[in-house]
């Protein structure tokens, strides 16, 4: 099992995901991408490389608008012009110098002053790093070449900025689903918009056509589409009426609707996902920690390397001190690993959030990446693999009996009843049957065997086998009806007059429609599926061959579940458990992720999982696994990039082939290719 199973997010939401406060290069950039910002601190003003953290060594204000930074590139111009075309007199290397001098305040000074409060904290972050080497580069007479890399730095840095944000704030587009304003019944009768806020739990609001609910509720009037696509990822409108749950942030598409608040505004749906996926962004991924330590060894080590050319080659190897000394601020501009830490916060955010969109609530980056590696997903039967309720799926009269006759005193004698198999019966008969059905009269339960009722003065029971044989109405031919019914994994019910049987009904919990592809998808991918449910050998086995599960276990308390995923565990290595109800909740923890079916799954089973699937859509459970392999590809893609660029790059200092120009694109162009790369993660689909 993870090591990483040690907390739980709580579905309760909360302002702001907890963002640790170190940053593994100095220049925050390790740090989780914040998704709200916290009061006073709008995202805009953030650094592009601070990601919500470490806001002391990197907060040096608003990056330079676009017109500084123009007049800063024209000054930076000017500067190069005067250097390569003036006559070489005090007087215009004075007017270059000021231009440079001006081309670098105007897009530098933020950066100056942050880099010279984190080089007297000892921290080596990119702004230390490009402080050193601009001063150094303007006091060994490089003045163009120092102006025109804070110039190019502040431009480049400006467009990762923007670049960052997209996934900065992908999932904040959720926070705006739901409307800050909502139609209130009042006391007396009337309706007034009032602020969410305001909304008692309880209260009932009105929702017209083609508004957004601003509450999870029940439909307590009316009816409608609901497009969910929002919450559950379903693409298809679902039909909702009176009774019918609904969740905030979805958009009715059809008629007016009036529902009671099941959520008040922070506690709803939506905000739980939206919190679940702060909490997960700010847990590191695997791969995010390697980088991190990585990160934290790697930038002294060049900056000691940076020192190392400076200082050494004038002393052993003859070259010019202004040489060595510009080849070692070339190294110090190409050594922030700004590129390489940022490849993981932003490909781990972009695949969470893309999993969210598609109904995949995935609490962590450890979890995100753990699942490419399963190699069995063991699944629940009720709820999981079948729809969770039972449904009549076959019927006929027995007999010679009137098949109508039949459906009529059936459903007057089911409908009496709250058990579920006789309400499954009565449901499945049809509409104008059941409004047809036969009085009764004389009604009477009969505990663990049935019912039975008079219809016209005669006698009739609605039962299971036992009570048929106890009235000694069996025969071979009917014995040989239900023992393939039930060899089906079927519930079969028995309608008997005084003199024989006169109907059998058979019902059964139904497998989901989609769970027979959606299984063979997870065993084409290599993954094995293996059924784990409470129910007995007969139904399990028939319900196994319907979804296309060739291994299954049965008759299992749930601890007995529990000891079934560390069997599976020992025999095939990372084993995922799905599963919707309390007894699932061992399993789901005991498992390396768990996977909880959202939609009708119990709080406890949903607390205990490490991915929630909010529509119970089983193709979901390949989704993640396949989705987890493509964030596993992207982030060891954006390594190699970042740390191949850096390689050539250095390579090319060392041998003083590289200038500042090409140390400046090095950097910035590794960190808006890597950033480029993970956001390709946001446009994931089934």
């Amino acid at each position: 099992m993870s090591d990483a199973r040690t907390s739980r997010p709580s579905p309760s939401p909360s302002p702001t995901a907890a963002a640790p406060a170190d940053a593994c290069c100095g220049c925050g950039a390790g740090a989780p991408i914040q998704l709200r910002a916290p009061a006073g601190k709008p995202h805009d003003h953030e650094h592009a490389h601070e990601h919500g953290a470490a806001q002391d060594d990197h907060d040096h204000g608003p990056l330079p608008g676009m017109g500084r930074l123009a007049a800063s590139l024209a000054a930076a111009i000017g500067a190069e012009l005067l250097n390569y075309f003036s006559p070489d007199t005090t007087a215009w290397r004075v007017a270059g110098m000021a231009l440079a001098a001006l081309a670098i305040a105007l897009a530098g000074i933020g950066i100056y002053q942050s880099g010279l409060k984190a080089l007297l904290r000892g921290k080596l972050g990119i702004d230390t790093l490009m402080t050193v080497a601009v001063t150094g580069a303007f006091l060994i007479g490089q003045w163009p070449e120092a102006a025109m890399v804070m110039a190019l730095y502040a431009l480049a840095e400006l467009i990762e900025h923007r670049a960052a944000d997209r996934a900065r704030h992908a999932i904040s587009s959720l926070m705006a689903l739901a409307p800050e304003e909502a139609e209130l019944l009042r006391e007396d009768g009337s309706w007034q918009r009032v602020p969410s806020r305001e909304v008692p739990l309880g209260g009932t609001v009105r929702v017209r056509p083609g508004e957004r609910l601003p509450f999870d509720g029940e439909v307590t009037l009316g009816y409608s589409a609901i497009d969910q696509s929002s919450v559950t990822g379903e693409s298809i409108p679902v039909d909702k009426g009176v009774g019918d749950p609904v969740f905030a942030g979805t958009i009715n598409q059809g008629g007016e609707l009036q529902l009671r608040v099941t959520a008040a505004a922070g506690r709803t749906t939506l905000d739980r996902i939206i919190h679940a996926v702060e909490e997960a962004q700010a847990t590191r991924a695997p791969t995010q920690r390697f980088v991190d330590r990585f990160a934290a060894i790697y930038t002294p080590a060049v900056f000691a390397i940076a020192v190392a050319v400076a200082v050494l080659p004038p002393l052993l190897l003859g070259w010019t001190w202004v040489d060595a000394i510009y080849k070692a601020l070339v190294l110090l501009v190409i050594a922030c690993p700004c590129a390489l830490v940022l490849s993981t916060p932003v490909t781990v955010v972009s695949a969470l959030t893309a999993g969210a969109r598609r109904g995949i609530l995935i609490k962590g980056g450890n979890y995100l990446e753990a699942a490419r590696a399963l190699k069995a997903i063991a699944l629940d039967k009720t709820g999981t693999i079948t729809e969770g309720k039972p449904k009549l799926v076959h019927w006929q009269a027995w007999g010679g009996a009137q098949p109508a006759d039949v459906q009529r005193a059936a459903a007057g004698l089911a409908g009496r009843s709250d058990h579920p198999v006789s309400r499954a019966i009565h449901a499945g008969i049809p509409e104008d049957l059941r409004n047809d059905a036969y009085d009764i009269s004389d009604f009477k339960a009969l505990p663990g065997l049935g019912t039975e009722g008079r219809i016209a003065g005669e006698l009739l029971a609605l039962g299971n086998h036992r009570l048929i044989e106890d009235r000694g109405q069996c025969s071979d031919e009917l014995e040989a009806v239900l023992r393939e019914q039930e060899r089906q994994g079927r519930t079969v019910t028995l309608l008997a007059s005084a003199r024989s049987v006169v109907g059998v009904f058979a019902v059964a919990d139904t497998v989901k429609p989609a769970a027979r592809a959606a299984i063979a998808e997870l065993a084409a991918m290599g993954v094995a599926p293996v059924m784990l449910t409470g129910d007995n050998e007969a139904t399990a086995r028939a319900v196994a061959a319907q979804a296309g599960i060739t291994e299954l276990r049965a008759n299992l308390l749930p601890e007995d579940k529990q000891g079934a995923i560390r069997e599976l565990q020992r025999r095939f290595g990372p084993t995922g458990m799905t599963g919707d109800g309390i007894n699932d909740a061992p399993a789901l923890a005991q498992a390396d992720i768990g996977f909880a079916m959202g939609k009708a799954g119990t709080d406890i089973a949903m607390e205990a999982a490490d991915v929630v699937v909010m529509n119970d859509d089983l193709h979901r459970l390949a989704e993640t696994v396949r989705l987890s392999r493509r964030t596993h590809a992207v982030l060891w893609q954006n390594i190699s990039l970042a740390l191949g660029i850096k390689a050539v790059f250095l390579l090319l200092a060392v041998a003083g082939q590289a200038t500042m120009w090409m140390a400046v694109f090095a950097d910035m162009g590794a960190s808006l290719l890597v950033i480029a790369n993970g956001l390709r993660l946001l446009r994931s689909r089934a």
